[in-house]
């Protein structure tokens, strides 16, 4: 989830994987797949940086656990076992 500021002042947490789109007309209004939108005081950069780093900081602490040993599968026998694999991500070499 990331925080986000309403243009009246209160703080809220979304979901990122809900957007659809985001717009600057001139305030940024945030279009979610179900079709409500929030207006919000941050800027449309300042939204995408945000929705960037909660995808790094994601993708970054599933790492974290795979290579680190602490992330087990639960054990539900082969048939979920196979459902529930670990897909390690490698960097591309260039």
């Amino acid at each position: 989830m990331i925080l986000l500021t309403r243009l009246n002042g209160p703080e809220f947490a979304l979901n990122p994987d809900l957007i659809e789109r985001a717009d600057q007309t001139p305030d940024t209004v945030i279009t979610l797949v179900d079709g409500t939108k929030y207006i919000i005081a941050e800027s449309l950069s300042e939204f995408m940086a945000l929705v960037r780093r909660y995808r790094a900081e994601l993708i970054a602490d599933a790492e974290i656990m795979v290579s680190s040993g602490t992330h087990r599968p639960p054990t539900t026998g082969a048939a979920g076992a196979e459902q529930q694999r670990v897909v390690r991500l490698h960097r591309q070499e260039r």
